[in-house]
């Protein structure tokens, strides 16, 4: 009874720690650029009281990580739009934190029998360990998708702009004005780059290095091509607008093509068995009574 209770105890000291982590935002900011990394992820600005993640939690996860993990994270972070309040540091300490929680989960759960708590606790610190790795990824593959649906209507957008007489970056700031999502946050950063001395084409190389939307990075090579060759952009819009929208379309039929296929296996586990039953079960009835009378 006593080790049960010691167990619960540390269950609720782990629970309260990574309460207080997830509760209290750190968050960065950096000369100019802390205009444009705010706007960009919702952040707050920094506070000289900011709680700062435990070291120790990062330390774990440092030492289990293979080099270069800072800026494989920033890349994630940078992916999923940089939410607000989480830093590479932030994401090892969750990841330290996980793994300890999943320690000590695991070996709850298998503390039966030497074998069962061994298991327990290798898995219960490998899911720990690689979840915030997980929903990191996920979050970036939903922002990249949001971006990749908006790509088509923003680009329209663009070029009716551009063809009504508004300059590149006056059609690119009604696009960031009057749309929403990631996309929209991706235009108003690219604007606020160049107001602080980039050029259009360091500008929009820096977007295609956020996203892995191919459709926007031959958007962006297009551009930069025109603008080399001296090309009319309205022209370059016009095409590049009219290839996203046949995408689109071709994306469309290609998930419908998918449907058949995905609803097979629920059909199959699913609704067989029960038209099984209710076709063949009176049918096997009948034959049970036969034989039992025979």
């Amino acid at each position: 009874m006593a080790l049960y209770l010691g167990i619960g105890c540390l269950l609720l000291a782990v629970f309260l720690v990574a309460f207080a982590l997830v509760a209290k935002p750190r968050v960065t900011a950096a000369g100019s650029l802390a205009l444009i990394e705010t706007s960009y992820s919702a952040a707050v600005a920094a506070k000289p009281d900011a709680v700062v993640s435990p070291s120790w939690l990062r330390s774990i996860a440092l030492r289990l990580s293979p080099a270069g993990i800072a800026s494989r994270l920033q890349r994630r972070l940078d992916l999923a739009g940089n939410p607000a309040t989480w830093t590479p540091d932030r994401v090892l300490a969750a990841k330290g934190l996980g793994l300890l929680l999943g320690l000590a989960l695991g070996g709850l759960l298998g503390m039966g029998s030497a074998g069962w708590l061994v298991v327990g606790l290798v898995l219960g610190a490998v899911f720990g360990f690689f979840l915030p790795d997980l929903l990191l990824l996920n979050a970036g593959q939903k922002r990249q998708e949001k971006i990749r649906r908006a790509l088509p209507d923003a680009l329209d957008m663009l070029t009716v702009c551009v063809e009504a007489g508004l300059g590149f970056d006056a059609a690119m700031a009604q696009v960031a004005r009057n749309t929403s999502g990631p996309l929209a946050q991706e235009c108003a950063r690219v604007l606020q780059e160049m107001q602080i001395g980039k050029s259009r084409n360091e500008s929009l190389r820096a977007l295609t290095l956020r996203t892995t939307v191919n459709e926007l990075r031959s958007f962006v090579s297009a551009l930069a091509q025109a603008g080399e060759l001296g090309v009319p952009i309205a022209s370059v819009l016009r095409e590049q607008a009219r290839e996203m929208r046949v995408r689109r379309r071709q994306r469309a039929e290609e998930q419908a093509q998918k449907v058949p296929v995905k609803i097979l296996f629920p059909l199959i586990t699913c609704l067989f068995p029960a038209m099984f039953v209710i076709i063949i079960g009176p049918g096997a009835i009948s034959i049970a009574r036969v034989l039992m009378n025979l």
